[in-house]
Parts: structure tokens; sequence; C-alpha cells
């Protein structure tokens, strides 16, 4: 190995496994390492600190190690200053440039430590004169200036929590939960999302079909009327299925009242994604009195916000649906600013899609009675993603019924 750097790690290293991570990435990138210092805490709330010399063959390999480690945490002792080059082309970065992760980031620009703007994975970091932010690779243009190698660039974990107190976000810091008390864990959500809108935050949701299948569309429709929902990320199927059950009181076909299906229930779905079109938009389809009650009509008539980005599979789609997903992603970008708590609920490909643009320090939760969504989420770095494998019917009746006094499930 013929180049080296120290780094710095401090945190819970031990009891979350953080360090062995650290050390099995520096193995499995080609690198090797020499730990030169290790205090850890004694006390439950104390943190450990770690110096570590990696060594890598050449600069360029070292380079990507560093910048893989940085997603654990990971700082260089003396990370320099940045260096940036101009971009040469739309749409492509320069083949050095830094890779982000989801961490708060700060970059050195001459003395200064500058702070990114919107955190986010898997973009570049682009410098605009005193200031940088985050950019996807299909919106950087040439000659822009793209932060290169890992120099000049340090990030900083989330804060963990901890608290003896039953009503306490202190789930937040396990993994996937099955066994644990739904009732205790719905609790502690609603906590958060009333501490967050007391606090004029958002809270967003991103949800699936699921939701409207389980019957338990009413209760989300409640939690909207009531302020619960500030912006909703779905596909095209979840508003294509709600507006067909407050068409039709069918999902999929299935009369949602008696669970079974009924006489041409397949074609609900996209007679109602016709009528909809004829309408020329969800907005349009509740101002011409087509369409009376449900989520899409909960959340145009209170005001709150809403992306429904589509695939290649949709039906139709809903007019209000972008088919192009670059444009979707930049739509569903410009709604995270305020967001201080996000849900995702029955939906693998969206939640993955949110986690990517999301901030570490924004809290998410995900509900899916498939465990895999969650750990898909943080196996592509939403490490502070933490699942509840429940039904989703039973589980957001429950959150309305803790959140809103009075209400009853049908």
């Amino acid at each position: 190995m013929s180049v080296s750097e120290t780094v710095e790690v401090s945190g819970h290293l031990m009891d979350t496994g953080l360090l062995a991570r650290v050390l099995d990435d520096v193995l499995g990138y080609g690198g090797d390492y020499r730990i030169d210092r290790l205090d850890v805490g004694r006390a439950h709330d104390d943190e450990s600190q770690a110096k570590i010399t990696i060594s890598a063959e050449d600069d360029e390999a070292l380079q990507r190690l560093l910048m893989r480690l940085q997603a654990h945490g990971v700082n260089q002792v003396d990370p320099g200053e940045a260096v940036t080059r101009a971009c040469e082309r739309d749409g492509v970065f320069p083949d050095d440039f830094y890779s982000t992760t989801n961490l708060e980031t700060v970059v050195r620009l001459g003395n200064q430590w500058v702070p990114v703007e919107h955190p986010e994975m898997d973009c570049g970091l682009v410098v605009f004169g005193s200031r940088v932010r985050t950019v996807p690779v299909s919106d950087i243009l040439a000659g822009e200036a793209v932060v290169c190698g890992a120099s000049g660039v340090k990030v900083v974990l989330p804060a963990r929590e901890h608290s003896t107190s039953a009503d306490s976000f202190e789930f937040m810091s396990s993994t996937v939960s099955s066994e644990k008390p739904q009732a205790l864990l719905v609790r502690q959500i609603a906590a958060r999302m009333r501490e967050v809108q007391g606090d004029g935050g958002r809270i967003l949701w991103v949800g699936g079909p699921g939701i409207v299948h389980t019957g338990a569309a009413p209760a989300f429709t409640a939690l909207v009327a009531a302020g619960y929902v500030n912006v909703l990320f779905a596909g095209n199927a979840l508003a294509t299925h709600d507006i067909e059950s407050a068409l039709y009181g069918t999902s999929l076909g299935v009369d949602l009242a008696h669970g079974r299906g009924v006489e041409h229930g397949h074609e609900h779905h996209i007679r109602a994604i016709n009528t909809i079109r004829r309408c020329g938009s969800i907005a349009e389809a509740i101002a011409q009195g087509v369409l009376t009650g449900g989520i899409m009509h909960g959340l145009v008539t209170g005001g709150h916000d809403f992306v429904l980005v589509g695939s290649v599979r949709d039906d139709g789609p809903l007019p209000d649906v972008y088919t192009d997903v670059i444009e979707g992603q930049r739509a569903m970008r410009a709604q995270l600013h305020g967001v201080g708590f996000a849900i995702m609920v029955a939906t693998t490909l969206h939640s993955i899609a949110t986690g990517n643009i999301l901030p570490a320090s924004i809290p998410l939760v995900c509900v899916d009675i498939n465990p895999a969504t969650v750990t898909k989420l943080a196996d592509r770095g939403s490490s502070q993603a933490i699942g509840i494998v429940t039904d989703i019917g039973l589980f957001l009746e429950q959150l309305a019924m803790e959140l809103l006094p009075g209400f009853t499930s049908a």
C-alpha cells in the first residue's frame, strides 16, 4: 500500500456495530487499516472515538475509499481544502467527482467551512460562489464547478436519541420490528407527528395502493383532513384506486364494504382513470362535482401538496401523473422544504425513491407487511429508516384513533 490517510470517527461505535462496518468496508474496497487510537465510552450515552490510518495502492483508490467511508461519518483528520473541476458537458460529472451521502455535509472553501444545501445521496457537490449544494447528474451543466475527490469535505452523523420515557422516540434506534408492541409504536409516531405539526413542520407521506386495498382509506382521509398529511408522494395506482373507490366503492374491482368482487369490477379502475381524464385533472373533477370524496379529494380541497410519479406499467395514467421520471424527481425534491418527519406506507419503489432524496436528518419510518422494504431502504443508504412490520390497514386505523379523538374504524 503506497498511499495513506488518517481518519477519525466518533459516535456509538461499538453497540451499533459502526466500527466493524467501517473496517469491513476498508478491506472490501481493497484497502488496509491500522487503528491508531480507540477510546471506548463507558456509559450508555457516552460516545466512542477512533483514529485510523487507511492505506490503498494509489491515490484514486484511496479517494474512493475515503468517500465510501464518509457514508459512516468517517472524516479525514486533516481534510485540506476542496478541489473543484469544471464540467465539460451537460449531464456528465468529472470522473473523480465527490459522490454525496445524505448526511449533513460541510465543504472547505478557502478558510471557511460551508454547509451543503439540501443534503442528498448519489449527487455531486456544486460550488456557486460562496454556496455549495447537491446537484443530480441529470441536472449538471457544462462549466459548473464540481467538488472532486474527498479533500475538504466533512460529514456529520445525526445525533442518536436516548430516553427512558415510554413515550419517547427511542424505537428510532432499533431495527425492523415485528415483535414490539404496536400500540406503543403508534403512540410514539403520533407524538412525533404532533410535535412536528406544533413546530410548523411538514409531514411527508409516501403511499402505495395498499392503503386503499386494505380499507384504510377512510382513516388516511381523516388524517389528511386533520392536517397530518402535508405532502403525499405516490404513484398512479394509489390515486387511481382511491378515485375508483370514491366513484364505484371498489378497489381493483373488489367491493370494499363486503370484500367480494362485483360484476364488471375489473373495469372500474380504467373507467375511473377515463373519467378524470375527461375532466382534465383531479382538481377539475372535484370542481365539476364528479369526485366528491376520498384521499385525493381531501388533499386538493385541503390545499395539501402531492406528487404522483408513474411507471411503465401504469394504465392511463391519470392526467396529474408525471410520466417523465426525471421531472417527477424534480417535483419531489421541490416539496421537501420544511419536512420534519416522513412516513412510508406499503410501497417499496416509491419509498426507495424518496429515501434517495431525503437528508439523514429527517426521521423516517417505513411501515409494511414485508420487512424487505425497510431492509432495501437501509441497503440503499437510508440509514435513518426504521421499519415496522404490520398490516397497513390496522396501523393507519390505530394511528387515526390515537391522533383524532372520536375517530372510529368502519
